[in-house]
């Protein structure tokens, strides 16, 4: 007779894993920490774990994903907004730990596809550019107050504060092109990326570190992965204006701001591309993710391939 097969949904805060078990209904909390991890595992022992699912939590599941990984089970990171549009489907409005790994559980029922095993070096990477993220949203947020300042006294004190963290955003970004060329196939990849204009380290940073599929996917799961492709907002008769929506948002913020730059002063073949989709009429912000969706599409190419970026022989003015 053959084992029944669970799937397990783990929502994941700072201090708990509040885990469900589908579909017995079996649940369980841990602490979120090597000791939880050693008894979340005991508690999956024994029964046929088929995939389990856990939603994106700003960093807090790194620790039970690797010791989950570690032990040879499949695991699933899970987007949190679609798992919340399947609850909303399924007509679930309450809100708590307990339903939530419920729903993860039974959503993650649904798919079969784990993520793959922890990569140290992809991992550090991405650490050193959250780290560089957290410290510009420091400087950005000083910023806005220092601006309101009149006391001179006190805006010396930011004005002190905003050099410190200019100088440490340096020295992680130097920390970065580090990480980078002690890795042979990122240092490979990076130079690649970084051949088209426009593209610089910190975008070849974050498409390696948090896009490893690129170069792997066809140019409509790429672009549907980071959140560069457009949706139709039609119904009936109505036609609404396509939109993007959902994707890897740290990914997509790094490449809308390398795509602004390329796309209006540094690279002539997005140039061309904005200024035709500006004459016929499409709205600059329109415009600008169409040229997202174009960098990033030849950018998977070209690993895809292992070409350089090569301009065209003649770009239309």
């Amino acid at each position: 007779m053959a084992q029944e097969a669970f799937c397990v949904g783990i929502d994941v805060s700072k201090p708990w894993l509040d885990a469900y078990r589908h579909p017995d209904g079996a649940r369980e909390r841990f602490a979120n920490d090597g000791e939880g991890w050693a008894a979340l595992l005991v508690w999956l022992a024994g029964v046929n774990i088929v995939r389990i699912g856990i939603e994106a939590s700003g960093g807090f599941e790194q620790g039970v994903v690797k010791a989950l990984m570690g032990h040879g089970l499949a695991v699933r990171i899970l987007d949190p907004q679609r798992v919340r549009l399947f609850a909303r489907a399924r007509g679930r409005r309450a809100k708590n730990d307990r339903i939530d790994a419920r729903v993860i559980a039974e959503f993650t029922a649904l798919g079969d596809t784990p993520c793959k095993l922890p990569d140290a070096a992809r991992d550090q990477l991405g650490e050193l550019l959250g780290a560089r993220q957290a410290l510009l949203d420091a400087s950005t947020q000083l910023g806005h107050v220092s601006a309101h300042l009149s006391d001179r006294g006190t805006a010396a004190v930011f004005k002190k504060q905003l050099a410190a963290l200019s100088r440490d955003v340096v020295m992680l970004e130097r920390r970065i092109g580090q990480a980078i060329a002690a890795s042979e196939a990122f240092d490979k990849t990076a130079q690649l990326l970084m051949s088209a204009k426009g593209v610089g380290l910190i975008l070849a940073a974050t498409l390696i570190a948090r896009l490893p599929e690129l170069g792997r996917l066809d140019r409509r799961k790429i672009c549907a992965l980071v959140g560069v492709a457009p949706y139709d907002d039609d119904s009936g008769d109505a036609s609404g204006a396509r939109h993007i929506q959902g994707g890897r948002r740290l990914v997509r913020n790094v490449l809308y701001m390398a795509t602004m730059g390329a796309a209006t002063r540094h690279n002539p073949r997005l140039m061309a591309h904005y200024r035709q989709l500006r004459a016929h009429g499409k709205k600059p912000k329109v415009a600008l993710v169409a040229c997202m969706r174009k960098l990033l599409t030849i950018l998977n190419a070209m690993v895809k391939t292992n070409q350089p970026w090569r301009e065209p022989a003649t770009i239309a003015a």
